[in-house]
Parts: structure tokens; C-alpha cells; sequence
């Protein structure tokens, strides 16, 4: 049987405009519309939810609202009847992006309601709260190592670039790529996070100044074979003027801004790909698909050491660190006592 309420990271909007956040309980039967109920276990914070919780209007418009882009938990109901649908009650599942966190209250709360695609079903060799240790980041990056390898790069084609490398997205492409056995040169422009990102496996450590070239040259001399770009501005036309030909830049981010400072000669004179990474709206077969991967072939083993958990409480210190570009790994948001699953 549902509670009659439940807890979670309340952020409204006061009368004159001021965005204020609180833990406190709500009726159940303010969930929005949906075909089932999760019991949240596990969420995490990721750079978007940091900006939801703070009102930001890219993220989300309408208040009040709870953030929260990942969730992973158990089936407490199914249909609006009551009837489970396509999940057995208790059934341990996962959701991810989507409107999640934005305009639909996300995974920052005991209870979620949420339209029956959107789930994915926990799959076999991962944990509740390993899936959000990976959560949308891990995803992320996942669908980024997709993108190189569908374009052909194998760990003999050459070396592959991550910018980003100490934010979420940019650790997890880092030990993907190096446990995949690529050549992995990580960019950061935190010096006390060269140790870790070895330890994740890069082969190199750049900083940002060596992958920020602000000339006008449409073209510079070739090195890498395939890059994940999680920052965008002018690191991201570095990167497509420095990929040799026929290499592949997967992007994902916008950390350094959302232009795009380069001419179309990467493209019409080496043939360089630019893929495009949606983590938020991307194919629901190719959803499920990465998934079994990171919980099968790709599994990481330094999941442990890439994250540390919180809980509702404790929120906005990580907010404000991830806002300031402090954090680095994960951070995963504990919503009820830790299990083995």
C-alpha cells in the first residue's frame, strides 16, 4: 500500500521572484499523470539538476518542481488502476532523462510517477545504486563510446582525447575507453585530479591551455583519432581541428559554452564526424542496449571510487561545489537506507 504523502527537495518561487528549496512532504496525489510509481531508492546530481534546483529557466519554467534527472528504485504501482502492466510489483528499475528532473518532478524524492517507456528495466549484473553511481553520466558516456565505435575506432586506431575528463560524463569516458583498451589523453583543467584520472586509466594528462588553440587557422596539425567533448566553445574547434582524417568527435556538453568557433574545413577537407549525443530524448532500443553493456562487457570496477553519497539534506553543499566546478566524479543522492541491490 502507498503512503499518503512523501519526502523530497521542494524548490519554489516566492511571490517576488526569489527561488527558495526545502525537504518537506507532499500529498501522493499531487504526482503527476503517469503509468507507474517508483519507489526511489537511489538518484544522483548531475550539473542540470544542480541548475534546476536553483530556478535556473533553461532547465525548468514551472514551480514548483523537484529535480532530479536520475532515479533508480522499485515498481510500487503500475497502471493508474493499480494493475502492474508491464512490471511485476518490487521490480527493480531505472529511469533516466527524458522530461525527468525538468518539467516533470524528478528523481529527488521518495516517489516518482512516469510514463511506462521510460523505464528500463534494472539489467542483470548491476546494483540499484551502481546503476545511479552511472546515472546519466554514465549513460552519457556510454552512448559516446557507442558513437566512436559504430564509426570505426578500435584501440589500434589511435589516440582518443576526453575533455572534461574530471566532471561526471568525462570520468566515466575515461575508464570506459581505457578498460576498452583505447589510448585515452584526459584534459582538465584540475591539477589535483591527475592522480585519479590515471588511476582511471588516461595515458596522458592535458590541460585545458594545450586543447584551447583562439587562431584562426582553419585547421591544425592532425593527432587524435576520435575525441569525447563534454565542454564545446573553443576546446570543441581545437579538438575538430586537431582530429586526423576520418576520425570521429563525439559531443555531449556545453561546459565552456554553446557556440562553435570553426570553419566547415575539418569536415570537407579530413572528413571528420561530428556526432551528436542526446542522453535526454536518444532511441529507447539504443537506451536499453548501453545499459546491458555497462552492467555486462563495459562494467566498470572502479565504480566505488568514483562516487560519494549524500542525501536530501546535505544537497546544497553539493550544489553549490558543482556549480563552482569543485566536484569531481559522482555524487549520488541516498533516498532510503542502503541495500545490496
Amino acid at each position: 500500500m502507498l503512503p499518503n504523502t512523501f519526502r523530497c527537495y521542494w524548490v519554489n518561487k516566492t511571490a517576488d521572484g526569489n527561488v527558495q528549496a526545502e525537504i518537506t512532504q507532499r500529498s501522493m496525489s499531487e504526482l503527476p499523470p503517469g503509468d507507474v510509481i517508483i519507489r526511489v531508492a537511489y538518484s544522483s546530481l548531475n550539473y542540470k539538476d544542480a541548475l534546476a534546483a536553483t530556478g535556473h529557466p533553461g532547465v525548468n519554467k514551472q514551480f514548483p518542481h523537484i529535480p532530479g534527472v536520475d532515479a533508480a528504485g522499485r515498481i510500487a504501482t503500475g497502471e493508474a488502476d493499480g494493475a502492474p502492466g508491464d512490471f511485476a510489483p518490487q521490480s527493480p528499475v531505472l529511469v533516466t532523462g527524458f522530461d525527468m528532473g525538468a518539467n516533470r518532478w524528478g528523481g529527488w524524492a521518495e516517489y516518482v510517477r512516469v510514463p511506462r517507456e521510460w523505464i528500463v528495466p534494472l539489467p542483470a549484473g548491476l546494483t540499484l545504486r551502481e546503476s545511479m553511481i552511472l546515472g546519466t553520466a554514465g549513460f552519457t558516456a556510454g552512448l559516446c563510446v557507442d558513437a566512436l565505435q559504430k564509426h570505426g575506432l578500435a584501440p589500434d586506431s589511435g589516440e582518443i582525447v576526453v575533455t572534461g575528463a574530471s566532471g561526471g560524463v568525462g570520468t566515466f569516458a575515461v575508464a570506459l575507453l581505457a578498460k576498452l583498451g583505447y589510448h585515452v589523453a584526459a584534459v582538465t583543467g584540475k591539477a589535483t585530479s591527475h592522480e585519479y584520472l590515471r588511476k582511471l586509466g588516461a595515458a596522458e594528462i592535458l590541460s585545458r591551455e594545450q586543447v584551447d588553440d583562439r587562431s584562426s587557422k582553419p585547421l591544425l596539425s592532425g593527432r587524435w583519432a576520435g575525441a569525447v567533448d563534454t565542454v564545446g566553445s573553443h576546446i570543441l574547434g581545437t579538438i575538430l581541428r586537431t582530429t586526423r582524417h576520418s576520425g570521429c568527435v563525439a559531443a555531449c556538453g556545453l561546459a565552456a559554452g554553446s557556440d562553435l568557433p570553426i570553419t566547415v574545413f575539418p569536415f570537407i577537407l579530413r572528413a571528420v564526424t561530428l556526432a551528436g549525443i542526446d542522453a535526454a530524448w536518444g532511441s529507447i532500443p539504443l537506451r536499453h542496449q548501453i545499459w546491458r553493456r555497462l552492467a555486462g562487457p563495459w562494467k566498470l570496477d572502479c565504480l566505488a571510487d568514483i562516487a560519494r553519497f549524500t542525501n536530501l539534506q546535505d544537497l546544497p553543499t553539493h550544489i553549490e561545489e558543482i556549480l563552482a566546478g569543485q566536484v569531481t566524479g559522482r555524487v549520488v543522492v541516498t533516498l532510503e537506507p542502503p541495500d545490496e541491490t
